[in-house]
């Protein structure tokens, strides 16, 4: 079964998502290969049946988001779900400041996620727990943030763009024509700026929204989130939930970033036998890091398996 790419549109959650997705294809298996909170919208991958296998190669791809950070107002969920807890003036501020404010949260680094958040605790949601009124404090979790820029200062978040092009490095930049995006109902009037971020799996840019807010010396909270892309999905190639029974989806190999390496009888009879066999190709197929992940694709072209080849 082929692998969609979704836009998850605004207060669904993941799991909304993946229940409507089961009853438009008329299956139960159906897996994503990475959450998107109910008041972010954006791409979401979804696998399919035998595709599910795909998700563990998936989830860990990094991704791409438009984030409005709004300054002056802190949430416990630390979004615009509110209600505001704290709040605080603020003061005028320069782009330059910010910029350098984002620089200096490049690189690995350890995170503290949210409190509400599907981190599990002791086999519950943390954020189960945050709302039956049980302070848990999470640990710190290493992320990695590739890249932050800032695209603008705004005087709240909703004098700030909605409508976005990709350029020709897939990065988003807000434009008169291109996708438009829905933002949740702001919590007030409080500025904003507006921040384009590639970073690793398990990042929370709420967690960003939290962490760039206590470096000002004030609170603050995301008041918006699009996922512009997840590994080499573009939203720009996404499909609506309501369009997805029509849609045509891609194979498993083309939803793989990995190089692939075409079996001859031997070595497909090796790997359904799981040995481990060395691999010395040349050409296009050719695997040069010793214990590197490639995809197998057996002699009909469609059978798929994904090993380890040790040089």
């Amino acid at each position: 079964m082929p692998v969609y790419i979704t836009d998850k549109p605004l207060h669904f959650t993941s799991h909304d998502a993946v229940a409507r997705a089961r009853r438009a294809l008329h299956t139960k298996r159906v897996g994503h290969t990475g959450t998107l909170d109910p008041l972010a919208t954006g791409v979401l991958v979804l696998c399919v049946n035998d595709s599910t296998k795909l998700v563990q190669f998936m989830e860990a791809d990094s991704k791409d988001y438009l984030a409005y950070i709004s300054f002056g107002a802190g949430t416990a969920t630390l979004d615009a779900e509110g209600p505001i807890n704290e709040r605080a003036d603020v003061p005028e501020l320069d782009a330059t400041q910010v910029q350098s404010l984002l620089n200096g949260f490049l690189g690995a680094q350890m995170q503290i996620p949210p409190q509400y958040s599907a981190i599990q605790v002791d086999g519950k949601r943390a954020y189960a727990a945050a709302r039956a009124g049980m302070q848990t404090l999470l640990p710190a979790r290493p992320v990695v943030l590739h890249e932050l820029r800032l695209l603008g200062l705004y005087a709240c978040v909703q004098d700030a763009p909605t409508t976005f092009a990709p350029d020709m490095d897939g990065r988003w930049q807000p434009a008169e024509t291109g996708l438009s995006f829905t933002l949740p109902p702001a919590l007030g009037e409080f500025a904003t700026a507006l921040v384009w971020a590639r970073v690793g799996s398990g990042t929370y840019l709420r967690s960003l929204a939290r962490d760039m807010g206590a470096a000002l010396g004030l609170p603050a909270h995301l008041s918006g989130l699009v996922r512009t892309r997840a590994g080499r999905f573009g939203l720009e190639n996404a499909v609506s939930l309501e369009a997805l029974e029509d849609a045509p989806g891609l194979p498993d190999l083309d939803a793989l970033q990995l190089p692939r390496i075409e079996a001859d009888k031997d070595l497909a009879l090796q790997l359904r036998q799981g040995k481990r066999p060395a691999w010395q190709g040349a050409g296009r197929f050719v695997v040069t890091l010793a214990g590197e992940l490639v995809a197998v694709v057996d002699a009909d072209g469609e059978k798929l398996k994904v090993v380890r080849v040790w040089a």
